[in-house]
């Protein structure tokens, strides 16, 4: 079976073609199909989206208890 891809309107086999699902509290408020590349795209823009946008700072010295 092949359907088209949500983002770009390519026709992409179900083999090759990956689910994006949203969901809150169990219910599924958004599905999409993508093609590969699609979703390699959608990957990118997620993970660029959760970075931080100010450097984290970990200073080690505020774990250490001295006794």
């Amino acid at each position: 079976m092949s359907d088209a891809c949500d983002e770009c309107g390519e026709p992409v086999a179900d083999a090759l073609a990956r689910t994006v699902s949203l969901s809150v509290d169990g219910t599924t408020v958004d599905e999409q199909r993508r093609c590969p590349g699609c979703f390699a795209d959608w990957i990118e823009r997620y993970e660029n989206s959760m970075k931080p946008t100010d450097p984290v700072t970990v200073d080690g010295d505020d774990d250490i208890i001295v006794d």
